[in-house]
């Protein structure tokens, strides 16, 4: 991930946390930070909150690369894993 779109990956979280508070508490952290919420530091964050989730909209189009997320759905054995919510795929048989 390139480091711009972690920059505004986490100005995202940093508007989520604030929203999450607002909607749970009533409080709203940035502005309380930052003199208000017309204040023009305030204005500001939330410029670069909106901005960053711009910068991350791509990430929600960009296909999910396999490689990234280790061996799921592999066993060690090189196996694919088709066991199902209903079924279990047998063990291979093990010498004990």
């Amino acid at each position: 991930m390139r480091t711009i779109q972690r920059i505004a990956l986490v100005l995202v979280i940093i508007g989520a946390l604030n929203w999450g508070l607002i909607g749970l508490f009533q409080w709203d952290l940035v502005a309380t930070l930052f003199g208000g919420q017309e204040a023009a530091l305030s204005r500001v964050v939330y410029t670069l909150v909106g901005v960053g989730a711009l910068f991350c909209l791509p990430l929600l189009f960009d296909p999910v690369d396999e490689g990234e997320h280790g061996n799921e759905g592999v066993r060690e054995s090189g196996n694919m894993n088709y066991a199902t919510e209903f079924s279990e795929e047998n063990e291979p048989f093990r010498d004990k």
